[in-house]
């Protein structure tokens, strides 16, 4: 009997996204074992933070890297290093409730996400520039003052329109003398995007979610960057009793991230996309010869990943199902399965999170329903 049967408890089989509610990734056995083996001695986490982050920093061809609980955690944290710039009396006086002279997190509005507010944990004060529509580099600099501590871009192929490219971003930013950090959680692949924004693009540091594509930990994060940078996030950092301190990580979702990272770069990624697209050929040959289902390819995926998805949109007159529906018969069914709704009348499937044995129960539940 498996843990989660013992608490009765179902398994998912998630043909939706890696995410943070449905437990993120499962782990491949390298990451495990890893995570077994750290976990059998103690050792000092200063000296292990930064071993892990030099190993890291040279699998992702970065000046440094730094390990959080998460990449909403990183946000926090790197805020918290933006604010303070890793100066020992600006965190004393935080710890005394005096806040920082910088404290202003500039965000694109075209690029709001849940998670930007998180920033507001370390003390900052969130300004939006531009519009929904168009965002002009004259305003980001006008918004850029001697209160500000950083520019917070959100990145993905989905939030492009309406906001300043990176290197655009960067170029402002930098000429005011304001680091720019990249929300990277949900960009891999492709795997240079560890290097690309920071190396490529010039950001002053990019956070990663350890758990998502990496399939490493779930409340694990990767932070790579300037050195500079990453240093002052260390100074705000667990284990010091500063204000990142409940953000701590432990010692196993540090060597079990470090072992992500090296297993994650190792992989064929262009054999993994080209799996992915046949799998999705496959199920729009089998699920678009039924009457009132149009089946068809999505790319990008939800989060802007150069990834395929499978899109199945119903008629509602010929099946009499529509997608809310169709996830909840999917969900409350044998085994559970989870997609997501596209929109009122279409369901997306993506394949990078299952095993390729997960792909025939889903077919037939699918079509468990249609003949329904």
């Amino acid at each position: 009997m498996s843990v989660y049967e013992s608490l009765g408890i179902r398994r998912v089989i998630n043909a939706d996204a890696r995410l943070t509610r449905l437990g993120g990734s499962r782990m491949p056995e390298p990451v495990l074992a890893a995570m077994r083996d750290a976990a059998t001695a103690y050792v000092d986490m200063h000296e292990l933070q930064a071993a892990v982050g030099k190993r890291l920093a040279a699998l992702t061809r970065n000046e440094a890297a730094y390990v959080t609980t998460g990449a909403a955690a990183g946000i926090v944290v790197a805020t918290l290093a933006a604010m303070t710039g890793g100066d020992l009396r600006l965190i004393a006086r935080m710890l005394e409730g005096e806040p920082p002279p910088r404290t202003r997190v500039i965000v694109q509005r075209a690029q709001r996400i849940p998670y930007d507010i998180v920033a507001r944990l370390a003390g900052a004060e969130i300004v939006e520039v531009g519009n929904a529509v168009q965002t002009f580099a004259w305003e980001l600099d006008a918004a850029i003052d001697d209160r500000t501590a950083m520019v917070l871009f959100a990145a993905g192929d989905h939030l492009r329109r309406g906001s300043l490219p990176l290197e655009e971003t960067v170029e402002v930013a930098r000429g005011r003398g304001v680091p720019v950090v990249v929300d990277a959680a949900a960009q891999l692949p492709p795997p240079a995007n560890l290097w690309r924004f920071t190396t490529g693009s010039g950001a002053t540091a990019a956070i990663f979610s350890g758990g998502k594509d990496l399939r490493g930990p779930q409340a694990s994060g990767l932070v790579v960057g300037s050195a500079e940078f990453v240093a002052a996030m260390a100074a705000n950092g667990s284990p010091h009793q500063r204000l990142g301190r409940p953000m701590k990580v432990g010692k196993e979702e540090m060597v079990g991230l470090l072992a992500a990272v090296e297993w994650y770069l190792a992989q064929d990624h262009d054999a993994r996309i080209a799996d992915l697209e046949a799998r999705v050929a496959r199920w729009i040959a089998r699920f678009g010869a039924y009457p009132g289902i149009a089946a068809s390819r999505e790319f990008p995926d939800e989060a802007g990943q150069p990834v395929p998805r499978l899109r199945l949109t119903f008629d509602r007159e010929t099946t009499g199902l529509d997608a809310v529906e169709v996830r909840r018969r999917l969900w409350d069914g044998d085994p559970r399965v989870h997609v997501a709704v596209a929109d009122p009348a279409a369901i997306s499937l993506s394949f990078g999170p299952l095993d390729g044995d997960d792909d025939e129960p889903i077919a037939t539940r699918l079509e468990e329903i249609l003949s329904g």
